[in-house]
């Protein structure tokens, strides 16, 4: 495409949103505001979002060079040392405060004894941006194993990601086996996909669920080109935001307004350069090749039925190739349900967390028929998913033989 015409499709996507947001933002605001005060009754109306404390505050460093900002809370000092270091990955567009309610109700869990790690992933909260400025799934999984060489360089790993969390995990367990084989006795997927998040509908009517795809490209170019004006449209549209932020994060949920503010706020945070630089590497995302390594280790997955941005499906898919797994399917709470539902949600982590201590070098119970077809669906699955899915797949399998 000549930069003139790029330039044109730019300038029309930036124009088309411009005039969408002045259409509707009286009406928005008006219902919004109506919304808003209606929450008088608001049980996270105070609620310290945010603001929870943290033992150690520090920077880790990734492999190339961008800084991690990363919150660590020990349990009870006066007690014995930690049984666990659990883990906490957040999503996209997202930051650790996607676990503040993990965080501050997991603390009084005794048994066991863990500390729990919290990071921003580059470009995320208080991290900084990648230097080269490209993002993809596979840097992630990389930064993340920097993090736990800096942070948890020893004893037994618990790792928790939700949404693109989930998926950093994944790539983690493709690139380094052997530390999922020696260390890692517990794995939580929750609202994640191991791949095809192209066929995601969004919520949105079939033919312009169709259309997003190709559009795909041009939105990145956009987003990249003109973030400046692009923010400054999505700082014009806020309350436009909030209720698509209600919708998506939430679904049909009835969440509480502060709750959906403090998600759009960190939403809102992310500039659009960033959210351009992680487009492509997820819509590319494809792990079943993770999932090869997964299997066997205590593994959690949690999903909402309502769930707009991956939906339940996937979540169905993963525990079908993945034998064994503990499957939490909740009714309501959308994408962000781990905040919606996070009483229901905790009581599954500290039961999980439990058998994962337990699990560690105990013998599998599941029937050998069933982990041999398993493991035949999950390379059918890699094959389908293109030759450079597949040949991690093979890369999986080879390091798994020689160990």
């Amino acid at each position: 495409m000549s930069r003139i015409k790029n330039a044109g499709l730019i300038g029309g996507l930036v124009g088309v949103a411009a005039a969408g947001v002045a259409a509707g933002l009286a009406v928005e605001r008006f219902a919004v505001g109506r919304v808003r005060k209606a929450g008088d009754d608001d049980p996270y109306a105070t609620e310290p979002f945010g603001l929870l404390p943290a033992d150690q505050e520090r920077i880790v460093t990734g492999p190339d060079g961008v800084e991690l900002y990363t919150e660590i809370v020990e349990p009870d000092r006066d007690r014995a040392a930690p049984e666990l270091t659990v883990v906490f990955v957040h999503g996209f567009c997202l930051d650790m405060g996607t676990w503040h309610f993990q965080r501050r109700g997991l603390s009084r869990v005794s048994d066991p004894r863990f500390r729990m790690v919290f990071y921003d992933q580059p470009g995320h909260g208080r991290s900084s941006r990648k230097p080269s400025g490209d993002y993809s799934i596979d840097e992630l999984g990389g930064d993340l194993a920097a993090l736990i060489a800096q942070v948890a360089p020893k004893g037994p790993l618990v790792l928790i990601g939700h949404s693109m969390g989930g998926m950093t995990i994944m790539a983690l367990a493709e690139q380094d086996p052997e530390l999922f084989a020696d260390r890692v006795v517990g794995v939580g997927l929750i609202a994640t996909s191991a791949g095809d998040l192209d066929s995601v509908a969004l919520g949105m009517p079939a033919p312009l669920a169709k259309s997003r795809k190709p559009l795909t490209p041009a939105l990145t170019a956009a987003l990249k080109v003109s973030p400046g004006i692009v923010d400054g449209i999505r700082r014009l549209g806020s309350d436009v935001a909030w209720l698509l932020t209600r919708r998506y994060a939430f679904a049909d949920f009835a969440a509480s307004p502060s709750l959906v503010s403090y998600v759009e706020r960190m939403i809102s945070s992310t500039s659009s350069d960033i959210i351009a630089g992680y487009l492509r590497t997820l819509s590319e995302h494809h792990r079943y090749a993770a999932l090869e390594v997964v299997d066997g280790i205590e593994t959690l997955v949690v999903a909402a039925d309502d769930d707009l941005l991956t939906p339940v499906q996937h979540s169905e898919e993963m525990v079908r190739l993945l034998p064994g797994a503990e499957f939490v399917e909740l009714e309501s709470g959308g994408h962000l349900a781990l905040m919606a539902q996070a009483d229901i949600v905790n009581a599954n982590i500290a039961a999980f967390l439990q058998r994962a201590l337990r699990s560690a070098g105990a013998p599998r119970t599941v029937p050998e028929s069933r982990i041999k077809q398993a493991r035949s669906e999950r390379a059918k699955k890699a094959k389908e998913a293109g030759s450079s899915e597949r040949r991690r797949f093979l890369r999986v399998r080879r390091k798994e033989k020689s160990a």
